[in-house]
């Protein structure tokens, strides 16, 4: 359908203009809205000019792209709206000056720590000290050139003593930067503004001497690509601004531009960018200009701020300077309008930012090409393995060097290498991580540790020669921040720079804040939130053919599908409409979990920024947006993952234990992993590995198989070998699990009668008893069975398969689909069988696996398996040190159950981490397990120890109070580690709590009047050891709540704790530790009780049927009639009848 455009008679192109990318809680709308309005409104062009950031030009590129495709002439003009200071140096000192006034600087201080947005009131006014000073200033590229210098001021402005709150640029910037850029005024908060604010005081000719000033410095700087600005709206500053800015033509010749400062796609989009401004402001203190009520229309507003066509910038000059009674020679006005036009065509050239991929060339030796550097590398490396006269080995490899320099990864290649090279001086790697596992290059280079041919791993579902997209390889570390820090140090902070996240607008918090603006009450509002994606998931689940697992819908979905918010939204519309409007609009920036990009000189080739303190990309690249790579840059995957952390942990603790090295260094944890736990090495199929861990459930931080679901599994179908537990991960997931296929899978296995149409299907499949699970088996068999389908055209197939539609991917699928029928039929296969096979391929592609990245992963949970079967205590300290305090009790409980005796926290014995008894038994808890002890209190107390009474805690001279001060001397006496200096003198914890704690002395005076004041408090209650002891340590006081008589009576009615379930007494102990409330599809409450027993099973029950006057009592013991299934777990159907209260 060909689009209406509006027709404009006066030629204009808008060379200021905003977007929510860019100028969060400032502009609304991404590029692409505003460029298509633009287009739309007749315009021709748009300029992009985001505050201090080019964060939009992503977004503007692709989407210029598009528009290009669909024959759409427009140009996209590439630029920043900047801060400028005449001076960074003479900035610095002022801010140095400012600080020595502690007033002042606790004001500076301030401004740092508010949310870093555009704040009208700051820029557009005069400022109250020079330091919180910055007016802005408008570049724009003409040319290739220009759009690399901006880049470089844009990254030096946000770099060192350039940033403070803001970016900052200056004259010297500008002057060895500026070839190839246009520059303008700005509005009231740019440079010509900044002259008026300061000096309007002063009079009419201080103001103009300072624009002269500045007018001859830009021009000495910039020449005649230097122009004023001129806006339009009712606010009186403007035209006052406007007149000088004519002045300064006047004077001095200077070209005059008019521009809409545009902030949000359409006319009418100007009430959600209002409140879309006033959600930045949340938790702050609101500018003056954001009152409580938002305006009624846009002539409340005084400006419009859309992308205006040239007619609409005339009326807005017309209608505005009525308004403000302010004249101006029209001719003049309109020069100003049509000039733009002229620039944005015959100044600015109509290019496409440069887009070639930029890797290190400083990876790749003097004299040689990156091709013939990896191909020696990979040689040799092959030699090294005593891999270099096997035929299989050798052509696999030729292979893959002939894709890889063919499409011109070879410096990728390299890079990676001098990535997994640095990494392995320092820490450990993972065996592998996604499809890279499936390369031999990448084995022999050392960037992966799993063999490709050993375990039937496909070069082609990593890469393939016909695709065009750059391969991405997940590299798993023990430390991924550190390696970043590392690589950094070494390479220069603009050859490695982590990668951005832009966090967007939710709709949870949208309907609370939005609501809040409107005044609906807040338990209106909670009762909604609370709901809603619980009555959805349900109903999107069915859309989508999932039956188990979890799954969580997407806004659409849930506006779709819960009632309580469709009733919610009908009830209020003008909420409705500011949610759909503003959800997914950037809310702040982050950091990728673990994206870096890698490139020489980075600051000239993208606009980098600073957020929280770190240099980082201006662009993202994730499963959500790809912007890095069409413009050239390529990320590089470097992931943290805690179990390398458990297993350098756990080998530097059997080198203490049974090697006699006291302090193992790095360097002996990797040498005893590389002649023990290395892939190649270690027996990858040892029996008791199986038996002990994987088919008895021994579980205990067995990466993988932290689930209850993933251990079930394991139990039931008893891997044992690498592919087994391949295939278990693999099947543990939403898709497989909702088909039904572990029951089938554990079915066949325990049987083994699968029935194979040919010898190459049970080639293919044998190893997974008949089941598509992996990826790679559907390529395998389309190449193997099809006529003429190559390897890669049957990993092509695998993507086919999960679309939808019927456009060009859809020919290719039937294309492959009629050879592959053909194929099968020539092998003596039955039509039948063979669509019967093809309908499988359909059915499993939605949920097949990749094998490479399943292999990579299971071999990382059987070195886990291998070290608690061999060593169960070493393997133990090392994973309770290293899970979260979410899952802190659990584990200890999980530890005591294994047998170990969990010896208490001890002022004089404990250490940072978790250590090992003589006697291979005893875990010694450590201060680190002290919920709110931090690292400082640490330090203090094992550099100043041992301590004989309290006395030589609270008056040491060499303690640091201020580190180890009053709250940690508080965690450590309720937690017990002070227990040993429990004297004589005190009568109980509570008094020695009391007298030197909570009453902190000053000196031994004090002490002693605190001793003789609280001596009444004697003890802590029991039940106050209970929650301080469990709460602040993890461990759970059992001796505290099953007394005496509680445990002679257990003993007498032969009730077993609930980790001893007996399912033919139905009946069992335990202890309640948490209650939480949870709602039915039919908002019915339940309660899912964790409790936890002597067994040390932490177990939860679901408890149906609740009533207004049922209870639990937390902490205490109870027996219950339960039921129990393998599936759902322990549940009942009443408290009231079947939890009795023991004591």
């Amino acid at each position: 359908m060909k689009m209406n455009r509006t027709k404009s008679k006066i030629p204009f192109v808008g060379l200021h203009a905003h977007s929510v990318a860019g100028s969060v809680f400032d502009g609304f709308g991404y590029p692409q809205d505003h460029m298509d309005f633009a287009y739309e409104n007749g315009m021709g062009a748009l300029a992009l000019t985001d505050h201090g950031n080019m964060n939009g030009m992503s977004y503007q590129v692709l989407h210029a792209k598009k528009m290009k495709a669909e024959g759409k002439n427009f140009k996209p003009i590439f630029g920043v709206e900047a801060y400028f200071v005449p001076s960074v140096e003479e900035w610095k000192e002022e801010y140095e000056r400012i600080k020595t006034d502690k007033k002042q600087a606790r004001k500076i201080i301030d401004d740092t720590n508010k949310v870093s947005i555009e704040d009208e009131s700051a820029s557009k006014g005069r400022t109250k000290n020079k330091v919180n000073n910055r007016r802005h200033i408008v570049l724009v590229a003409q040319n290739q050139t220009g759009l690399n210098n901006i880049f470089k001021i844009v990254s030096d402005s946000h770099r060192g003593d350039n940033f403070y709150s803001k970016p900052r640029l200056d004259y010297k910037m500008l002057e060895e930067h500026g070839e190839g850029v246009i520059a303008s005024s700005a509005c009231l908060g740019g440079v010509y503004a900044g002259d008026y604010w300061d000096n309007m005081e002063q009079g009419e000719e201080a103001v103009l001497d300072a624009m002269r000033t500045t007018t001859k410095c830009m021009q000495d700087v910039l020449g005649d690509r230097w122009y004023g600005e001129l806006q339009w709206n009712n606010v009186g500053h403007q035209h006052k601004l406007n007149e000088y800015v004519i002045q300064m033509h006047k004077e001095f010749g200077i070209e005059l531009i008019s521009t809409a400062d545009s902030h949000y796609p359409s006319p009418a989009a100007w009430k959600d960018r209002e409140l879309y401004k006033r959600l930045g402001w949340l938790g702050s203190k609101l500018p003056e200009w954001a009152g409580s009520e938002l305006p009624v229309d846009v002539d409340e507003m005084g400006m419009e701020l859309y992308p205006k066509n040239g007619d609409q910038m005339w009326e807005s000059y017309k209608k505005y300077s009525e308004e403000c009674e302010t004249s101006y020679d029209d001719d003049l006005i309109y020069d100003s309008i049509v000039k733009t036009h002229w620039i944005a065509n015959s100044r600015i050239e109509d290019f496409m930012p440069d887009d070639t991929v930029r890797l290190p060339g400083f990876l790749v030796p003097e004299g040689a090409d990156a091709e013939q550097t990896l191909i020696k590398e990979c040689i040799g490396a092959l030699r090294k393995m005593s891999l270099d006269s096997n035929e299989e080995y050798v052509e696999r490899l030729k292979h893959e060097l002939t894709v890889i320099n063919e499409r011109g990864f070879s410096k990728y290649f390299l890079t990676m290498k001098a990535i997994s090279d640095m990494a392995n001086e320092y820490m450990l790697a993972g065996p592998g991580r996604g499809s890279a596992a499936g390369s031999l290059v990448a084995y022999v280079l050392g960037i992966t540790q799993v063999d490709p041919i050993k375990y039937g791993l496909l070069f082609s579902r990593f890469l393939r020669s016909d695709a065009t997209d750059y391969p991405d390889i997940d590299y798993d570390v023990s430390d991924a921040f550190g390696l970043k820090k590392i690589l950094a140090k070494e390479w220069g902070e603009t050859t490695v720079v982590p990668i951005s996240n832009f966090n967007t607008l939710q709709l949870r918090s949208l309907i609370k804040d939005i609501s809040k603006l409107y005044g609906v009450h807040y338990s209106e509002v909670n009762t909604v939130t609370s709901r809603m994606v619980r009555e959805a998931t349900p109903k999107a689940k069915a859309d989508h053919g999932i039956r188990a697992g979890m799954y969580t819908p997407n806004f659409e979905e849930v506006m779709k599908y819960s009632g309580s918010l469709i009733s919610f939204m009908d009830k209020y519309p003008n909420i409705k409409t500011h949610v759909e409007a503003l959800v997914g609009q950037v809310r702040s920036t982050s950091r990728h979990a673990g994206g870096v990009v890698i490139g020489e000189n980075l600051d000239r080739h993208m606009p980098l920024i600073c957020s929280g303190g770190v240099i980082q990309t201006p662009w993202s690249e994730g499963q959500n947006v790809r912007h890095l790579e069409p413009l050239g840059h390529i990320k590089f995957d470097i992931l943290g993952l805690s179990t390398l952390e458990m297993i350098q942990s756990a080998v530097g603790h059997i080198l203490q234990r049974y090697h006699g090295v006291t302090n193992p260094t790095f360097a002996n944890i990797k040498k005893y992993y590389d002649e023990k736990l290395h892939p190649d090495i270690l027996d990858l199929n040892d029996p008791k590995v199986y038996k002990n861990i994987f088919h008895k459930g021994k579980f205990a931080g067995i990466f993988q198989f932290t689930n209850k679901g993933a251990q079930r599994l394991s139990t039931r179908s008893k891997p044992n070998d690498i592919i087994d537990i391949s295939a278990i991960t693999s099947i543990y997931r939403p898709g497989p699990l909702s088909a039904g296929v572990d029951k089938l899978y554990v079915k066949a296995k325990k049987n083994n009668d699968v029935h194979y149409f040919n010898e190459i299907i049970e080639e293919v499949t044998k190893e997974t008893f008949g089941f598509l699970i992996f990826q790679e088996q559907i390529a395998l068999l389309a190449h193997k069975l099809g006529e003429g389908i190559s390897i890669e055209e049957g990993n092509k197939l695998r993507k086919l398969l999960t679309k939808k539609g019927t456009g060009k991917g859809n020919e290719q699928k039937i294309d492959i689909q009629e050879r592959f029928i053909k194929g099968c039929v020539n092998k003596q296969m039955a039509k039948k069988d063979a669509d019967e096979l093809w309908q499988k391929f359909e059915y499993f592609s939605g949920y097949g696996f990749n094998k490479s990245h399943a292999v990579s992963y299971s071999i990382l949970s059987y070195q886990c398996a291998w070290l608690l079967n061999y060593f169960p205590e070493c393997w133990m300290a090392a994973f309770l040190d290293k899970e979260p305090e979410s899952r802190k009790e659990a584990a200890i409980s999980l530890a005591q159950k294994m047998g170990f005796y969990i010896e208490s926290i001890n002022i004089n014995t404990s250490t940072r981490q978790w250590e090992l008894g003589d006697d291979g038994l005893t875990l010694i808890q450590p201060f680190s397990s002290i919920k709110g002890l931090g690292d400082k209190a640490i330090d203090q107390i094992l550099a100043n120890r041992p301590f004989a009474k309290i006395e030589d805690i609270l008056f040491n001279e060499d303690i640091i109070h201020a580190k180890l001060n009053k709250k940690a001397l508080d965690v450590l006496c309720r937690s017990g580690a002070l227990d040993g200096l429990v004297d004589e003198r005190f009568t109980g914890c509570k008094h020695f709590w009391m007298s030197c704690v909570q009453d902190k002395p000053k000196n031994e005076k004090k002490l002693l009047e605190n001793i003789a004041l609280y001596s009444p408090e004697e003890d802590f209650t029991r039940e106050e050891k209970i929650e301080y002891v469990s709460d602040l340590t993890g461990m759970f006081p059992f001796d505290l709540v099953l007394t005496k008589n509680i445990r002679e009576s257990i003993e007498r009615y032969c009730v077993p704790p609930l980790g001893s379930w007996d399912k033919a007494l139905g009946v069992a102990w335990f202890i309640p530790r948490e209650v939480i409330e949870k709602k039915t599809k039919n908002d019915k409450l339940y309660w899912i009780v964790k409790v936890i027993d002597n067994t040390s099973t932490t177990t939860a029950i679901k408890c149906w049927g609740i009533k207004d006057t049922d209870q639990i009592h937390i902490n205490r013991p109870y027996a219950a009639k339960l039921e129990h299934s393998e599936d759902w777990g322990f549940s009942t159907r009443s408290i009231r009848h079947t939890f009795k209260l023991l004591g």
